[in-house]
């Protein structure tokens, strides 16, 4: 997968790629990533590329001239997503479809704003991570990465991982216990140990009902309620 990002701190996206499992992925070729300098599609001697809005007002808009010359020196691959608060929620049905591309590219936003002709005539979509606002889109881009890429066959040691993780299915996950087996006098459920995987199985996807219940009801309703069976095992006592 070909992923261009462009963005006037490239290295910030730089270096959070460099690590953990991005980084890996990276290494090993199964990703390509390539950050490029918005400044560097500038003309003047200052490499500005930001300029006061038309009409007034505060902070400084981003201009379509350094951004169309990047994008169009580079032909990166498409389609070209610009990160921005107004773009339709990013959300893992999304990462899952993206993730199914041979590339994309990201456009990251800065300051007050970006021109207009550059989403009317260069951007294919954009894109939000949630209701709130950043300084610039470079944090964004590297959710977007980062919830793509792991997603992609071999970028995790064990293919289940991302299969079972919370949202994959429309759930939160269920909770995890790891050793000592007793801590400070408490244990986990002793299902756990059981050696019975059907019975796991089933008491996983039930804890994980229960914990979308409680903190995400809205979860539930989406996917259009529970259905018997699940409402069954939700009260079904785990020894």
């Amino acid at each position: 997968m070909r992923i261009d990002v462009f963005s006037i701190f490239p290295k910030l996206i730089e270096a959070f790629a460099g690590e953990s499992i991005l980084g890996r992925t990276i290494d090993t070729g199964l990703v390509e990533l390539n950050c490029h300098d918005i400044r560097l599609g500038a003309k003047d001697s200052h490499k500005s590329v930001d300029d006061s809005p038309f009409g007034g007002g505060a902070g400084m808009v981003l201009k379509p001239e350094p951004i169309f010359e990047a994008v169009e020196q580079v032909q990166p691959e498409r389609p070209i997503f610009l990160l921005i608060p107004t773009g339709p929620v990013f959300d893992q049905a999304k990462a899952i479809e993206l993730s199914e591309l041979g590339g994309f590219s990201l456009l990251c936003g800065r300051y007050e704003g970006i021109d207009q002709r550059v989403k009317d005539h260069l951007i294919d979509e954009e894109l939000s991570v949630g209701n709130f606002v950043l300084s610039g889109g470079e944090i964004a881009a590297l959710l977007v990465i980062e919830s793509v890429t792991r997603l992609l066959p071999g970028s995790m040691g064990n293919s289940e991982s991302s299969e079972e993780e919370s949202f994959s299915n429309g759930l939160l996950e269920y909770p995890h216990y790891t050793r000592p087996w007793n801590f400070r006098e408490n244990t986990p459920p002793e299902i756990l140990r059981s050696g019975d995987h059907e019975q796991i199985r089933q008491w996983r996807k039930a804890m994980s009902l229960k914990v979308t219940l409680e903190k995400r009801p809205d979860l539930i309703t989406a996917r259009g309620g529970l259905t018997e069976e699940e409402k069954k095992l939700i009260e079904k006592t785990w020894d």
